[in-house]
């Protein structure tokens, strides 16, 4: 046993230059390679998840304006379709005053026929009483004519 230790002894302190070289070869390492790739994967990594929210930060900026947009499409449709509405209203009102005035110009023009047709009704009256008074007296006087004629022989029939 005791030889076995002392080869193991032997061993050791032979490995310690290569433990050394080793831990010396460790530290170069983690040193020359290991920080820095640690570094630039770290860098690298803030960079990928820096990019990726300010993707999402864009997308959302996009989301907002899109939102922010349809929403102002919304209100100039709703204005579009309220100026639509009042020039509708306008256009009924013109129309509505325009048959209101056509009525009144139609009844007035009514009115003024009827009473012209009633001066004429009178007018006709009138002369349709005149004349029949008139014609009376000629039927009259046809009538006492002869009657006149056969009293009265030398005048000739004559009135």
């Amino acid at each position: 046993m005791d030889e076995i230790l002392r080869q193991l002894g032997g061993y050791l302190l032979g490995a310690i230059p290569t433990i050394v070289l080793l831990l010396m070869v460790f530290a170069a390492y983690r040193a020359l390679v290991h920080r820095p790739l640690a570094r630039v994967l770290a860098e690298r990594h803030s960079r990928t998840e820096g990019a990726m929210e300010k993707a999402r930060a864009d997308i959302a900026a996009a989301e907002a304006k899109a939102a922010d947009y349809e929403q102002r499409l919304r209100e100039a449709r709703t204005a579009l379709f309220k100026a639509q509405e009042a020039r509708r209203k306008q256009a009924l009102e013109a129309r509505t005053a325009a048959l209101t005035e056509a009525r009144a110009h139609a009844h007035k023009q009514v009115a003024e026929a009827r009473e012209a047709m009633e001066k004429d009704k009178v007018s006709a009256q009138d002369r349709l009483q005149l004349e029949a008074g008139r014609l009376a007296d000629e039927i009259i006087r046809a009538i006492l004519r002869p009657a006149t004629a056969a009293q009265n022989p030398v005048a000739g029939g004559r009135p």
